[in-house]
């Protein structure tokens, strides 16, 4: 695994090397105010350091809450769910986005519901490289690739101002 401490070098890694990217994207809701599939397709693009097979769901609330309990044992429905099958090249795993959480959080954060969403993708891809936010350190590192990615596709820092 990567040292993930010197966050301008793997910043650096992401600008310059084109991942090849195998990208599905499933919806399974009834919310029309998704975004399309070429905006997510751009959106994990801008987070992928390594090529990698990706399944992206988008569900319903009953669906996010099912994969949560099952999965990781939260009585929720959550914003993004991120499922690893293969650490190695090509990486390959699933991204779950719950389309009602995140407009709900979009809202109550006064963000638009694209920049939620860019923010979302690129945390769950960030998440099938192997980052994570378990502790101060890894949090920190993570949310400075978050935020560095965002602002690159044009939003706003998705932790600036986070209320609610």
């Amino acid at each position: 695994m990567k040292d993930r401490s010197n966050v301008s070098e793997l910043s650096e890694e992401m600008t310059h090397k084109e991942a090849k990217l195998k990208l599905t994207t499933q919806y399974a809701t009834h919310d029309r105010s998704v975004p399309a599939r070429p905006q997510f397709r751009k959106w994990v693009k801008a987070a992928l350091m390594q090529d990698a097979e990706i399944v992206l769901r988008i569900v319903d609330e009953p669906e996010g809450h099912s994969l949560n309990q099952d999965f990781r044992g939260g009585d929720y429905a959550t914003n993004v769910l991120t499922f690893v099958y293969n650490h190695t090249q090509p990486l390959s795993g699933d991204i779950v986005l719950c389309a009602p959480v995140i407009a709900k959080e979009a809202g109550q954060q006064n963000k638009s519901l694209a920049a939620h969403y860019a923010h979302l993708t690129v945390h769950g891809v960030l998440h099938l490289q192997g980052y994570d936010h378990d502790n101060d350190a890894s949090a920190m590192v993570m949310e400075q690739l978050e935020t560095e990615v965002v602002i690159r596709l044009g939003y706003d820092d998705p932790y600036k101002d986070i209320s609610g």
